[in-house]
């Protein structure tokens, strides 16, 4: 399988669930990203489970204690001006944040299918134009840079005694200190970069000859098999709650 029909097949998937399919063309749609897991990514799975957890159970929390807790009402209640339940609320809350679980768990997955490509390798085998694949690298390349003030940025407020190690009442009345180090430092470095350090030397050219080329054919081998099985599980989606099921 090729980075391109990897992106292809989990934008099919994620497109069909932001449309928002019924019960059974959901259930489908289960099916075809389980297979999906099951056959390219094997036991990286629970690695893309774990990941999209860590980003959705914090805002299901928050979701849940707005929604449910406070407002008490589904958005479709109070847009009919009716008496709602908490029930509904809970409802709605579970619909969103298991539409976007499902969302980050299928680009994990398809991330992980090329674990053992470098990021660099991974863009270069994209069917995009050469700027394209330059402004993904560079972005990376910012992305990382942000990581590692934010680790900066720790250690010196942890070094300066106004942080501590682990979680306290001083870490929370001085997080704001943490944040603006780490902006201030985001910003010198990135700065210097533009600046500086690739015009020197000359970043740019040596990056667009880095990412040109890759494959010729932009999809081959397992590509030709997860694609027409996604855009025919696609139909069978889109058409399975339409016609009624056997009563």
């Amino acid at each position: 399988m090729t980075p391109n029909g990897a992106i292809a097949v989990a934008f099919i998937m994620i497109a069909l669930a932001i449309a928002g399919p019924g019960p059974r063309g959901f259930a489908v749609l289960l099916v075809l990203a389980a297979g999906f897991a099951i056959v390219e990514v094997r036991g990286a799975t629970w690695t893309a489970l774990r990941r999209a957890a860590v980003v959705v159970v914090p805002l299901a929390a928050f979701m849940g204690f707005i929604w449910v807790g406070i407002v008490g009402r589904a958005p479709a209640e109070i847009a009919a001006d009716v008496p709602g339940t908490r029930a509904a609320a809970l409802i709605h809350v579970l619909s969103i944040c298991l539409r976007l679980f499902f969302v980050v768990t299928v680009i994990q997955l398809a991330v992980l299918r090329f674990a053992h490509l470098t990021p660099l390798q991974f863009i270069r085998a994209l069917a995009l134009p050469v700027t394209a694949k330059r402004l993904l690298v560079l972005t990376l390349s910012l992305i990382e840079t942000l990581r590692h003030a934010i680790d900066r940025a720790h250690i010196a407020l942890i070094a300066a005694g106004t942080l501590t190690r682990r979680f306290s009442s001083r870490n929370v009345i001085h997080s704001w200190r943490l944040v603006q180090t780490v902006w201030l430092s985001a910003v010198t470095i990135a700065l210097g970069r533009m600046r500086d350090k690739w015009p020197i030397e000359n970043t740019l050219n040596l990056l667009e000859r880095a990412v040109e080329g890759g494959n010729e054919k932009i999809f081959a081998g397992d590509d030709k098999i997860w694609l027409p099985v996604s855009l025919g599980a696609a139909v069978v989606i889109l058409v399975a709650d339409v016609f009624p099921g056997p009563s």
